[in-house]
């Protein structure tokens, strides 16, 4: 029986018993009543006898109900007692598959346990061979090792024994010319007593013969060799002057000439606009109250300007314009644009100022952009890398010496492309080393070293060709020309820069250089007078005629044009003349 069934069964017998004691208690009322009715009241009697039965229906009611309850009870209890014999059923039909899946599971086990078994005794097997073959490998490799390694030893002992040998050898050797050189050198040292009685026999005699030569010559020796070595030195020079004379004299016939004629041809065949080179720029202003409102409340438009920029504002009492600094000449440019939309819009304030800035950068590379492939078209250049032409432009606004970069780049190129043709040589690369010689320039606020080098460095990161990068970075001789391509681009450049008015130099350098040039030659033995002519691209050098004669006048040239060469920097050459004057004056009485 299961615990429900307990359950209603005690239910069942709880209800019936209380049905049952209320039954009783009622009887035992009603006798109660029916006693004691004599000695009550008809009115309280009849009270009593209501409540009585009022509570014998409640009884009889509470009776029914629990008969009720007690039928559902049992119709409950016999409603679980058929489930759990379901229940019980289907445990029973459980049990059974159960067993049937234990059984089906028992045997299924045993077969793959039966497996295993084959299996494991198979791969057993397997194992073994493969240990049985490995070990037999390892047997012989380590017979073979063993044999290797015996055959090893044998050939150290040997080579040991060898060396041993040759040990033995090198000392009975050394040994046998330890006794050569101990014989040697007693046979030294009896040479060198023979020696040194011979040395001093010879020593005595050139001395008396000195003595004898002094007697005759009335002359001591130093005198004698100090006359000897003048003489000889004199002599050699005035050689050599000659020599050089006529040296000089065969090459100017068959090259001057025709140099002449290629640099002027190539001079002539160019011209360019040439530009003052300066580190400031002039802008004019309608009015000087425009100065106020570029200063702003408290300098915050002057501030800010200086700062977007990175030019210099100098405002000074210059009427109606003020200056803009910067060593950066685009940069520069780019202030001077800004600052020139501002005044003509009027609004100028920190804001203002950075769109202004934005649109003159803007277009300033535009301008820069465009220079720069006007001058390939000029030169005839097609095929080169776009960061090539973007700083090709920025050298729009970059000069030297008074001369737009640019401008020379072109010049140079022109010229370089002349001189190859009239010397039959491949123009196109000549003059595109020549156009690319000082692109180093355009980075030379930004990168430190030698423009040549710098100028090379980008030629190579962007595919140019060896023999431009020999003539870009050998053109100032940072590195020594090896090619025809770097000699012509040297030439090109020097013409370019040498030609008169191509350039231009500061007041203080061109007097220190005018007056060094003509302390050089002041210095030498013999001059008179110096003059500077020609903004110092010559130099006349008066000398006494009887103190320093034609050769000598020569040689004195050449001295001169030589120290300048070392010790000053100056743009295309400097000629030196010697002017050798020789007067005959007499008086008629």
């Amino acid at each position: 029986m299961s615990a429900l069934d307990v359950g209603l069964l005690t239910t069942t017998v709880l209800l019936a018993a209380l049905v049952l004691v209320g039954l009783f208690t009622g009887l035992r009322a009603l006798r109660r009543l029916t006693a004691t009715s004599t000695t009550a009241d008809n009115s309280d009697f009849v009270a009593e006898k209501d409540r009585q039965e009022q509570s014998l229906a409640a009884l009889r009611t509470a009776a029914d109900e629990a008969t009720s309850t007690a039928d559902v009870a049992k119709s409950e209890v016999a409603m679980a007692r058929a489930e759990v014999a379901a229940a019980k059923a289907e445990a029973s039909a459980a049990r059974a598959e159960a067993r049937r899946v234990l059984d089906a599971a028992r045997t299924e086990a045993d077969t793959v346990l039966e497996r295993a078994h084959r299996q494991a005794e198979a791969d057993a097997d397997q194992v073994r061979a493969a240990a049985r073959r490995s070990g037999e490998r390892e047997v012989a490799l380590l017979a073979s090792t063993i044999k290797e390694q015996a055959s090893e030893v044998e050939r150290r002992a040997q080579r040991m024994d060898e060396r041993e040998r040759l040990h033995t050898e090198e000392v009975e050797r050394l040994a046998e010319r330890d006794r050569r050189l101990a014989a040697a050198s007693a046979e030294l040292a009896a040479r060198e007593a023979a020696l040194a009685e011979r040395e001093t026999a010879l020593t005595e005699a050139e001395e008396q013969r000195r003595r004898e030569l002094e007697r005759i010559a009335g002359l001591t020796a130093e005198a004698a060799r100090s006359e000897l070595v003048e003489a000889v030195e004199g002599q050699a020079k005035r050689e050599a002057a000659i020599l050089i004379r006529d040296i000089e004299s065969d090459a100017r016939a068959t090259a001057e000439q025709r140099a002449r004629h290629i640099v002027v041809d190539a001079i002539q065949r160019v011209a360019s606009e040439q530009t003052a080179e300066s580190v400031v720029s002039v802008l004019h202003l309608p009015g000087d109250e425009m100065k106020g409102r570029i200063i702003g409340r408290e300098g915050r438009n002057i501030r800010a300007f200086e700062s977007v920029t990175g030019v210099n504002l100098i405002i000074d009492d210059t009427p109606e314009a003020v200056l803009l600094s910067c060593f950066d000449p685009v940069r520069r440019e780019i202030g001077r644009l800004t600052l020139e939309k501002l005044v003509l819009d009027g609004r100028i304030h920190p804001h203002r100022i950075e769109e202004v800035f934005d649109t003159a950068r803007h277009e300033v590379e535009r301008l820069c952009l465009r220079a720069a492939e006007d001058a390939l078209v000029e030169v005839g250049i097609t095929e080169m890398h776009p960061e090539l032409v973007t700083l090709l432009g920025r050298l729009r606004y970059r000069t030297s010496y008074g001369q737009n970069v640019l401008k020379h780049l072109v010049e140079t190129a022109h010229i370089a492309g002349i001189m190859a043709a009239e010397l039959r040589l491949d123009a196109t690369t000549i003059k595109r080393g020549a156009f690319l010689h000082d692109i180093g320039k355009a980075l030379t606020h930004e990168v430190e070293g030698s423009h040549a080098l710098i100028g090379a460095d980008l030629a190579r990161k962007y595919g140019e060709s060896e023999e431009v990068v020999h003539a870009i970075e050998a053109h100032h001789n940072e590195v020594p020309p090896q090619t025809i391509e770097a000699v012509l681009t040297q030439a090109s450049d020097a013409c370019s820069g040498g030609r008169p008015g191509a350039r231009r130099e500061s007041l203080e350098a061109y007097v220190r250089r005018l007056e060094r040039i003509e302390e050089i030659a002041g210095q030498k033995a013999g001059v008179e007078k110096v003059f500077a002519m020609q903004a110092g691209r010559e130099i006349r050098v008066m000398v006494r005629p009887e103190e320093v004669d034609e050769i000598g006048a020569a040689v004195l040239a050449r001295d001169v044009a030589k120290q300048i060469e070392e010790e000053l920097t100056y743009p295309g050459q400097i000629r030196v003349t010697v002017v050798r004057e020789s007067r005959a004056t007499e008086i008629a009485r």
